[in-house]
């Protein structure tokens, strides 16, 4: 890509060194550590699903019977499999045994780690082949349908019923819309449990199950063959359970997960301990998968101002990429974030934010970056809503953003009708249709508002990051430097979940999804 912004090269060179440095840092600790979402995560690769009569999830059973007895640091790759080899049962009866009382793994003799692995080996190779599978058929479906270079058109559901969320995400696929978002309900992030089955009563969004990954799976295909067009599905692998719902969505091929640790812990209050040991895991699975990862920053442009933090964004992003490529993420499968949020009345505005997304596009170059919508400035006035959104779709055009998520007319009112969306796609479509070559025919002023605008963005967040790299991750992240949101290290919700691994320790799903994505 040709810069038109003329960026410090070098600059960017020291900001990516320093970034890779925190990840490699904090890569330290992470290897040091599991939790108890990641144990859970390897019993659901091993195949333990279900719930129990008082619908506890039977993931949830075995983890909770490992900590009870002192063994989650050995971890449940190694219980289960000894367990296997010591009562000749399967996974899932395994987990429905210690429900029922009848099964300790502390009272089982050990076997030798060899023979563990090895009668693992056929449960890890069929749970591998599902997700590649998986993996496959997506890339058949897009050899056979094709795409172009456009935005990818982003839009939500989030009725609460997934019935009723099939059916609008049905509407706005017809509409235009490439890719379906299907909103967690409130809350869903700080619980450390994932729940079972179809669901019909989520609040502001709809419960993030495997079920109903597979409902929303088969109705986005339906009408990806009716429209000749691969449909994307997107949820959240975040909170509490970031790993398991990113086994989750690969097992029923998703193809985008909102997934950063940063976002859980400044704005769920997530522990920074805790979910920086869930995010390689599941950004390992999202990996092998071939999911596409959406990262957060954009949320620190709603606590803090748009103008004065856009490098803290921009830092964020570069620490995303580094902890990224740490799991076995290509550039081509990060999504990173970042937002239209300046307050409309700041002069200029436009030109800021398109100094930001130009910045972003020629630094990332291989991202399909996620561009985010005004949202903080959006009031009940849909005729300025409609065209704060035009200049917001504008921007994704000119700089060739990827991720386009549509900013409704109606934020600040209500929940979108399907007539919102069509409008929202009619926007963003009339835009793509007649600016599509724009950024390859415009220039830059040397030493214009815009140049000038992403140098100075760049400095500030090469200069944080190397501040970052001097005190490490978990001391930044406890002065506040992102979003003004200040984190203890052992603060927050979670910590409890986090333990030192054993010498024993071992989890074959990282042997075979640490080399990258499966197809």
């Amino acid at each position: 890509m040709q810069s038109k912004l003329n960026l410090n090269e070098k600059l960017v060179a020291q900001a990516r060194a320093s970034a890779a440095g925190v990840a490699a840092d904090t890569q330290k600790f992470i290897d040091r550590h599991t939790t108890v979402a990641v144990e859970r995560t390897i019993c659901r690769l091993l195949g333990i699903d279900e719930i129990n009569a008082v619908e506890v999830p039977l993931p949830n059973v075995v983890v909770d019977h490992m900590q009870e007895k002192e063994l989650l640091a050995v971890g449940a790759a190694y219980c289960i499999g000894n367990a296997m080899i010591e009562t000749g049962l399967d996974p899932q009866e395994i987990a429905a045994g210690i429900d029922r009382g009848e099964l300790d793994f502390s009272k089982l003799a050990p076997n030798p780690a060899s023979d563990i692995r090895a009668k693992l080996a056929a449960q890890v190779e069929a749970t591998a082949g599902r997700i590649k599978s998986n993996a496959a058929r997506r890339k058949e479906f897009l050899a056979e349908y094709g795409e172009d270079d456009s935005p990818y058109v982003y839009v939500i559901v989030a009725t609460g019923n997934i019935f009723e969320d099939i059916t609008q995400a049905k509407a706005a696929a017809r509409q235009g819309a490439d890719v379906i978002a299907v909103i967690r309900t409130t809350g869903q992030s700080l619980l450390d449990y994932v729940p079972f089955g179809a669901t019909t009563e989520g609040f502001g969004g709809t419960y993030a199950t495997q079920e109903n990954f597979r409902l929303m799976r088969a109705a986005l295909d339906e009408v990806g063959a009716e429209q000749k067009r691969y449909i994307r599905l997107c949820n959240y692998c975040s909170g509490l359970c970031m790993p398991e719902i990113a086994a989750m969505g690969a097992l029923e091929r998703l193809d985008m997960m909102l997934n950063d640790a940063l976002y859980g812990i400044l704005f769920r209050d997530i522990n920074m301990q805790r979910t920086v040991v869930d995010q390689y895991f599941s950004r390992m699975i999202n990996s092998y998968a071939g999911i596409i990862i959406n990262t957060g920053e954009d949320n620190y442009l709603t606590t803090a101002d748009a103008v004065e933090e856009a490098h803290t964004v921009l830092a964020s992003q570069f620490l995303n990429e580094q902890f990224a490529l740490l799991a076995g993420l290509r550039e081509e499968q990060q999504g990173l974030g970042h937002a239209f949020e300046m307050d409309p009345d700041v002069e200029d505005a436009f030109l800021l934010e398109l100094a930001q997304a130009q910045m972003a596009r020629e630094i990332f170059p291989k991202a399909p970056l996620k561009y985010m919508p005004p949202t903080k400035f959006i009031t009940g006035d849909i005729f300025k809503a409609q065209i704060q959104n035009a200049l917001f779709n504008a921007v994704t055009v000119i700089t060739g953003q990827k991720v386009h998520l549509l900013g409704m007319l109606t934020e600040a009112i209500h929940t979108p009708f399907l007539s919102d969306r069509a409008l929202a796609i009619d926007n963003a479509q009339y835009i793509e249709r007649t600016m599509r070559h724009l950024g390859e025919e415009i220039v830059f002023k040397d030493g214009g508002i815009i140049q000038s605008r992403a140098d100075e963005v760049l400095e500030k967040a090469a200069a944080s990051l190397e501040d970052i790299e001097r005190q490490g991750l978990f001391a930044t992240l406890e002065k506040g430097m992102f979003a003004g949101i200040k984190r203890a290290r052992d603060g927050g919700k979670g910590l409890a979940g986090v333990t030192q691994k054993a010498e024993q320790y071992f989890n074959p799903f990282i042997d075979i999804m640490k080399g990258g994505p499966a197809v």
